[in-house]
Order: C-alpha cells, then sequence, then structure tokens
C-alpha cells in the first residue's frame, strides 16, 4: 500500500464551536451533542471548539472530530486540574480565558505561567486568549502580560488572538483593520497555532456572513477583505514547513450578547465562513508562494 502523502506546506484546520450550537435549532428542540458535532462534521469542519464534558469527549472521538478546548483559569492552582480533564477528553490545544477584568498585569503572570508549565507537563498547546472580561480585556493589557512574561520567563507567550475585541475597543475603520491590528505583536500571531474568527466592525463584535438570502453580507465581504485575507497571509508567510493553524469559527448564538434577533441563522452563516476562511487561506499560500 502506497504511503499516504504528507503536506510539507503550513496548513489550516477550521473548527466549529459549540458555543454557536447553543439551544440550536431552539430551546425546546435542541440538538443533543452528538448531532452537534456530527453536523459540524459533516459540515467540513475538522475540530470542535468546547468544554471537556464526556459526552463532548465521546462525540468527538466517534465522528473523527479534533477536540479543541476552552476554559476560564483564574489561579495558579486551577491550571494543573483544568488541563488534565482536556488531556483525558482528548485535546490537545486548549483557548485559555486568563483571569478577571480587574487583576493585576503583575498577579495575572504567574497565573500564565503555571498554565504553560502545566501544558508542556502534559503535552498540551494551552494559549492564552485576548478577550474582554480577562486580563487581556484591552490590548494595552494583552500586550502588557505578553511583554512581562517574556522578560520575566525569557520566552514568549503562547497567545490566541480574537480580533474582533480590540477591533471594537479601538472602534477601527474597514480601511486601517489590519494596518493597527498588525501592532499587536506580528510575531506574536506567527508564532501561534490557534486563533479565533469573528466578523466584526469597528463598533460591532460580531456582524452576519450572509444576508439569509444566499449572499454574503457586506460587511463580512469588508471584514474577509481588510482583515481575515491579511491575517492569514502574514501567518502563512511567517512558517517554515508543515505548521498547523487551528481556526475555530467564533459566532456567539441568540441570547449571547452577540448575534441579534435580526440575523439569518448563526450556524448556517458559520458553515459559510468555513469555506470562505478555508478560500483564503489558500490564496494566502499562493500569494506567499507556499
Amino acid at each position: 500500500m502506497a504511503k499516504k502523502k504528507v503536506s510539507k506546506k503550513p496548513q489550516i484546520k477550521i473548527c466549529a464551536a459549540a458555543w454557536t450550537l447553543t439551544n440550536y435549532p431552539s430551546a425546546d428542540k435542541q440538538w443533543s451533542m452528538d448531532r452537534k458535532v456530527k453536523a459540524a462534521k459533516d459540515a467540513g469542519f475538522v475540530g470542535f471548539s468546547a468544554g471537556a464534558q464526556p459526552e463532548i469527549a465521546e462525540a468527538c472521538a466517534k465522528h473523527g472530530m479534533q477536540l479543541v478546548g476552552g476554559v476560564d483559569v483564574a489561579t495558579v492552582d486551577e491550571a494543573g486540574p483544568k488541563l488534565e480533564a482536556f488531556k483525558a477528553a482528548g485535546a490537545k490545544h486548549i483557548n485559555i480565558q486568563l483571569c478577571d477584568h480587574d487583576t493585576e498585569i503583575r498577579k495575572a503572570v504567574p497565573v500564565a505561567r503555571a498554565v504553560m508549565q502545566a501544558g508542556k507537563e502534559l503535552r498540551l498547546m494551552p494559549a492564552i486568549e485576548w478577550h474582554r472580561d480577562t486580563c487581556t480585556e484591552t490590548p494595552e493589557k494583552g500586550l502588557a502580560l505578553a511583554e512581562q512574561y517574556e522578560k520575566r520567563y525569557k520566552e514568549k507567550l503562547r497567545t490566541n488572538f480574537d480580533h474582533s475585541h480590540p477591533a471594537i475597543i479601538k472602534q477601527l475603520r474597514p480601511n486601517t483593520f489590519w494596518e493597527r491590528i498588525a501592532e499587536y505583536r506580528l510575531d506574536l500571531l506567527q508564532m501561534s497555532e490557534m486563533i479565533h474568527f469573528r466578523t466584526f466592525t469597528g463598533s460591532h463584535c460580531q456582524t452576519p456572513v450572509t444576508n439569509g438570502r444566499g449572499k454574503l453580507d457586506g460587511d463580512f465581504v469588508s471584514w474577509r477583505d481588510n482583515f481575515l485575507k491579511h491575517a492569514l497571509y502574514n501567518w502563512v508567510q511567517g512558517q517554515r514547513g508543515a505548521k498547523e493553524l487551528w481556526a475555530v469559527v467564533e459566532l456567539g448564538p441568540l441570547g449571547s450578547g452577540y448575534a441579534l434577533e435580526c440575523f439569518p441563522d448563526v450556524w448556517k452563516d458559520a458553515i459559510v465562513a468555513r469555506g470562505e476562511i478555508e478560500k483564503a487561506f489558500k490564496g494566502a499560500l499562493r500569494k506567499a508562494g507556499k
């Protein structure tokens, strides 16, 4: 039997978020976790971003989906046990929302270190997310955490960027999306192996992907052309070999504060976004000559 050809190019692994499927298709008739994971598989996703609960781990194993974890870590003591749960569930990459909005950076740095040390011991790849209501809720705090961590421990902090958060905090305009966002430690973006992609404007942390009638929403096109394509090209350009980028389509459901009542079906939008991200990544590979 011929050996399976192994790609030497950078790769993208696009993941669905369990969050998107909260109360889907309705609170009264919500799909089981098994059905949600199967739906993600059938839609072309290769990973499923969720917690470490047994039913999630079982569904991912059953359908051949890679579990990508997500959890809050507020103290040094929480780091090890929470990552161990994801190890047992079969995850490798874990998104970490670190501490609280009012945690001083000097106090958050040791917690970030505990997360990274636990990840090293367990052979996992945790990454600290830039996210509101955590110690990285503003770009300044996120940058300060990375800088103080690097200064104290002589190594860079593995980071998961969700650029929708700094974009609305700074109220960026579409023509400056990438120019401004590239200021936020391009080196950390290029070394990252996890990223969250959510459509945004400078005033809205989530916008529709489609118009609900089969066409792409204008704000999505603006996000794709002014941010997504640039982000993927710059990530690809910084790679040597077949490094993987685990990209979560991070669309919030109705009732989350992200999707509004006027939005089209958010899960169907996530499926469309998956295809557009995949096409943009292929374009980035061509542009970078990979």
